[in-house]
């Protein structure tokens, strides 16, 4: 199958770490991405806000590839995932290529995914030593430090059950961590936590963002986007509907699909 590349950039010519355009998605006859463009810089923390059904779990799905688009380009790092562009053409790769590529990106999910049958440790080093061939006396010496990291370096035995949510979540993003990736993507991580765990996988992702981890969040953590985002999207109908720093968003938004939408949170 081929599919012809929308964008006018080459590959590798945007100084941006992802650089989406056009982006166009639909599942039959229900478009659910409408030409998304933005631009995504080395180090920068960008939070996409916006109501549920607006496409911003699906645009986040789109840049490492679990989700299929039918029209744009997504570029991470100088490639498309999911692609590689010969004669001007992009053509889907396959499985063994895919994982390479997906190898710079690490994701969060809203419900964990851990495995439960694999302990703490074990969960962390399956991507490195099992997918990409990583020697296991060095995954699991680089776990045990993003344990630390995360504040939990007493879990690395237990299994997900033992763990409260918000543990569970604290260790997906150890996991996402160690494949050492160039961007890492967050889909609304605290959704699934009860109000009182929220506050330390949010403490745990604002100290990654003080790091300069290049990262895109989805949620509805106004809080969170104020205090961590270098940028906050607000998306709407498939679509961006602004773009901007926090202080001007959140507290001077220009289109009134965004201020009815924060007019909820105050």
């Amino acid at each position: 199958m081929t599919i012809l590349a929308s964008s006018d950039r080459g590959r590798g010519a945007s100084p941006a770490l992802v650089s989406a355009r056009n982006v166009h998605k639909a599942y039959g006859s229900q478009e659910v991405l409408t030409g998304i463009d933005l631009d995504v810089d080395t180090g920068e923390t960008i939070v996409i806000l916006g109501p549920s059904g607006s496409g911003k779990s699906t645009f986040l799905r789109c840049i490492n590839h679990l989700e299929t688009m039918q029209q744009g380009s997504i570029v991470v790092d100088g490639e498309q995932v999911g692609y590689q562009l010969r004669h001007e053409r992009l053509y889907r790769v396959n499985s063994r290529a895919l994982a390479r590529q997906r190898k710079g990106i690490g994701m969060v999910f809203q419900q964990f995914n851990l495995y439960p049958h694999l302990t703490v440790l074990q969960n962390i080093i399956e991507a490195p030593v099992g997918v990409y061939g990583e020697r296991r006396s060095e995954a699991v010496a680089h776990a045990h430090e993003l344990l630390a990291r995360v504040g939990l370096s007493e879990k690395s035995d237990a299994y997900p059950r033992q763990l409260s949510g918000g543990q569970q979540q604290r260790v997906a993003i150890a996991r996402a961590l160690a494949i050492r990736p160039k961007l890492i993507l967050f889909d609304e991580p605290t959704s699934a936590l009860d109000p009182e765990l929220v506050g330390e996988v949010l403490a745990t992702m604002k100290d990654l963002a003080t790091q300069g981890l290049t990262m895109i969040v989805v949620t509805h953590e106004i809080g969170f986007a104020k205090e961590a985002a270098d940028r906050v999207v607000f998306m709407d109908g498939g679509k961006i509907i602004e773009v901007g720093r926090p202080d001007e968003v959140l507290t001077n938004p220009t289109h009134p699909r965004t201020r009815a939408f924060l007019n909820r949170f105050i």
